[in-house]
């Protein structure tokens, strides 16, 4: 017997990649969707996100349920409390990217700076490419301490910590460059 997190089905998406329900991926999946439709500050988004798993917790029959069949039930779930013209431009993208900084600086190897820009570049194109709405990047502070090779914080790594986050950024921002504005909001970057 297989068991799913939380007994929650999984859910498949176009690329038949199966993934397990997160709320806070809903959550921001729905804070896109309410900013499309002219809500920028929409705060039942994670009120939403809640009942969906409360939902999903019904379903414990089913193992897996199609991205299409999830994006429905969201939206008609939408409707269902008045907020049509938020369900309409709901769509349950791929969810977030968590991309290691420490381990990309690890692969470059200490002190090797190029190289791990040139990792970080290639992780962020295809974390772009897959067309995920939310990129995580942790372990900075670590990162830089492994790529100065320093035990204790010091001015050089604070300059190198500005130069990732600023190229994390750049390299976003260029990604999006082109797309229309609503498709632009769907990428959001944090850097920890």
């Amino acid at each position: 017997m297989i068991a799913f997190r939380d007994g929650l089905p999984l859910i498949v998406l176009g690329d038949r990649r199966a993934i397990a329900f997160d709320r806070g991926w809903l959550t921001r999946a729905l804070k896109v969707a309410a900013q499309r439709a002219g809500y920028p500050n929409w705060w039942l988004a994670p009120h939403v996100a809640e009942s969906v798993h409360v939902w999903l917790q019904t379903l414990s029959d089913q193992t897996a349920m199609p991205v299409a069949r999830f994006t429905h039930a969201v939206r008609e779930a939408l409707k269902a409390i008045g907020h049509a013209k938020i369900g309409e431009t709901f769509e349950a993208a791929s969810p977030f990217a968590r991309i290691s900084l420490l381990e990309l600086a690890q692969q470059a190897g200490n002190g090797f700076e190029l190289a791990f820009f040139q990792t970080l570049n290639r992780a962020l194109g295809e974390a772009l490419g897959t067309g995920g709405g939310y990129c995580e990047l942790h372990g900075l502070e670590q990162c830089v301490k492994v790529l100065r090779q320093r035990r204790t914080w010091s001015r050089s790594c604070e300059s190198l910590r500005s130069e990732i986050v600023t190229f994390a950024r750049d390299r976003t921002a260029s990604a999006c460059t082109g797309w229309d504005a609503p498709s632009a909001r769907e990428l959001f970057l944090h850097v920890a």
